[in-house]
């Protein structure tokens, strides 16, 4: 069974910074796309950044060069650095992995919490 778990979500200020990671387990095959998504009550989930393997990282306009995602594709684990986090940053934060193109397959973690507030 494939699980995704993601870490290294809290608590805090505007202008802060998070790290946030997941790795997978039950496969092993790679993970061709890895992304993290995020969502808040009363909206859809929402894709933050992605990267494929052999591909550029793309991110979501509003993160406006605060965040980074990388990953180890050996290993199907994927990080997301954020910093000058903004009130509405806060959300659900969601690892995704997807072996291949087409594949209908969509892998989820549970979800770790981000909250920005002063």
């Amino acid at each position: 069974q494939v699980q995704l778990v993601e870490s290294g979500g809290g608590l805090v200020q505007p202008g802060a910074s998070l790290r946030l990671s997941c790795a997978a387990s039950g496969t092993q095959s790679r993970f061709t796309v890895m992304a993290w998504y995020r969502q808040t009550p009363g909206k859809e989930r929402e894709l933050v950044a992605t990267q494929i393997i052999g591909g550029d990282a793309k991110y979501a306009a509003y993160v406006k060069g605060r965040f980074t995602i990388s990953r180890d594709g050996d290993k199907n684990s994927v990080q997301l650095q954020m910093s000058r986090l903004a009130p509405e940053d806060t959300a659900v934060y969601y690892c995704h992995g997807r072996e291949a193109f087409g594949d209908p397959r969509l892998y989820w973690g549970q979800g770790t919490q981000v909250t920005v507030s002063a």
